[in-house]
């Protein structure tokens, strides 16, 4: 692992400035926000690059007992609905029938930014859920920004591919689909996005993508990015219709066919191990925290009269 900032004080430092000086410009390259440093545009990655060439041996270190923030702070969280076979066997299992709807535009929710987490963070068990469940999906991480775009130019407002969890309380979804509002205790608890970003040019197609699934340690399932409803380009450009989508932003593919426990008619438990491998990023892995006890929970009124 590359300390980008203190090599880029010791490039400075070698072209004649002081500490102090090389620190403050270290610090405006390479600042504490991922998504503040994407927004620099094409001077992070090329800062980036000379940096960790000429001087990534001297401040660098291993990556055994690193503590991982996410990968990514996103302005807020967007989560979208594209693979048709989890579509499919998630609708067959919750006992409902796809909404016309998902074939007319590609739907998304949004969820929190400040309930992200990173890889190997415990993730926080929600007060009265029971049924908990991962969910596999890719992580498109946005560039530069992005208002009312269209499909043909949504590509380069791309910067790279993370993996994204958007861990689920079952339970409390079907509890919320009832209220017709989209969810929210539901999922705004915890969203995994790690271990880190490879950039887009690293890819040579993303509609080919390998994906899998293991739960302590056991393959729970297996796929790949080829049967998606909506491609990335057409919900970026949805995503951006009226909007303003930022640099750092994530926006999740939507779970991969057999990508959640649900689809197998399983569910997680305390303790549960969970990676999540995508083919060219790694393995995001977390661990299942323990019930939470004594929250406080609204009490259910009257019916209406």
């Amino acid at each position: 692992m590359v300390d980008l900032r203190a090599a880029e004080v010791l490039r400075q430092q070698a072209r004649g400035a002081s500490r102090e000086a090389a620190l403050r410009f270290a610090s405006a390259v390479f600042p504490e926000s991922m998504s503040a440093a994407i927004a620099l545009g094409e001077q992070f990655l090329e800062t980036a690059n000379e940096a960790a060439t000429r001087y990534g041996d001297d401040a660098s270190c291993p990556f055994e007992g690193l503590q991982w923030a996410a990968a990514c702070d996103p302005s807020i969280v967007r989560d979208g609905l594209t693979f048709v076979k989890h579509i499919r066997q998630f609708h067959e299992r919750m006992k409902l029938t796809p909404a016309p709807a998902l074939l007319q535009v590609p739907g998304y929710f949004k969820g929190s930014p400040w309930t992200v987490i990173g890889h190997e963070a415990e993730v926080p068990w929600p007060a009265r859920a029971e049924k908990m469940d991962y969910e596999l999906e890719i992580g498109w991480v946005i560039g530069r920004t992005a208002h009312d775009i269209t499909p043909e130019t949504a590509r380069s407002h791309l910067f790279g591919v993370t993996i994204f969890n958007d861990f689920s309380a079952r339970d409390l979804q079907a509890n919320e689909f009832a209220i017709g509002m989209g969810p929210t205790k539901s999922k705004d608890f915890a969203y995994g996005i790690g271990p880190w970003i490879t950039t887009i040019d690293e890819f040579s197609r993303l509609d080919r993508i390998r994906m899998a699934v293991r739960v302590n340690g056991e393959t729970w399932g297996e796929g790949d990015t080829s049967e998606m409803l909506w491609s990335i380009d057409e919900l970026i450009a949805y995503v951006s219709l009226g909007d303003h989508v930022q640099p750092g932003d994530v926006i999740g593919s939507g779970t991969m066919g057999n990508g959640s426990a649900l689809e197998l008619g399983r569910s997680l438990n305390p303790g549960d191990v969970v990676e999540l491998e995508v083919s060219g990023v790694g393995v995001l892995r977390n661990r299942m925290g323990q019930r939470q006890q004594g929250t406080w929970w609204p009490t259910a009124r009257k019916p209406f009269m």
